[in-house]
């Protein structure tokens, strides 16, 4: 969705004074991410996963789980690459996302809000607000619903966001991305910061039993 309407977002990023050459970089960037992690989808649950040996009869094996919604806090700095670059990891796996569009910058994310609206992905899965930092990052911080934190924020906003999150035990990563444009702001881990892990302990001899009766 986001290719054919490029101009479009090229357009919404010029706004901030940048340049057509920097706003197109930007935009080819957040293409070429939702590519990356479009391609995340079917492998990070092998190697985030894991078969685990025990000395004990049982097949022992650790999978990962979505953990819910998930609070997003973007950067100023490239409004809409950084914003991408947040939310997507967190989707790959199944989550819900609350993102804070940019402060100072809010246009590009709605009109990547419009995007998504006519996009397949699934109604409610990436909300996006626009609105003041202040305003916002304490019920961010204390809502029980919300089950974990991306933020990109300063040292005392930092601060703030911990200790409101703290009460409701809310895994908060909070990230210093000083080039969104490199591998550095993408990956593999990316996606492994907002999932839980789940270890199953299964009776070998239950697990052979049904081997057998799925072979037949």
């Amino acid at each position: 969705m986001l290719e054919p309407r490029a101009d479009e977002m090229c357009a919404a990023l010029m706004l901030d004074g940048r340049t057509a050459a920097a706003a197109k970089q930007e935009v080819c960037a957040a293409i070429d991410r939702i590519v990356h992690y479009a391609g995340w989808t079917d492998k990070y649950q092998a190697l985030l996963g894991s078969v685990n040996p025990v000395a004990s009869p049982y097949f022992n094996f650790t999978v990962t789980e979505a953990m819910g919604v998930v609070g997003v806090i973007a950067p100023d700095e490239a409004p809409l690459l950084g914003l991408i670059s947040l939310i997507l990891p967190i989707i790959v796996s199944g989550n819900s996302v609350v993102a804070l569009a940019s402060r100072k910058h809010p246009y590009p994310a709605i009109v990547l809000g419009e995007m998504l609206a006519t996009s397949d992905l699934p109604g409610g899965v990436v909300n996006l607000l626009t609105g003041e930092m202040a305003d916002l990052l304490p019920t961010f911080a204390t809502h029980e619903q919300i089950r974990g934190l991306s933020a990109v924020l300063s040292a005392g906003e930092r601060t703030a966001l911990e200790q409101g999150a703290a009460g409701s035990v809310k895994r908060v990563k909070c990230y210093e991305i000083s080039e969104w444009y490199g591998h550095q702001a993408e990956g593999l881990y990316w996606i492994g910061d907002f999932v839980e892990f789940k270890t199953t302990w299964h009776p070998l001899e239950v697990w052979w039993a049904e081997t057998e009766c799925l072979a037949e």
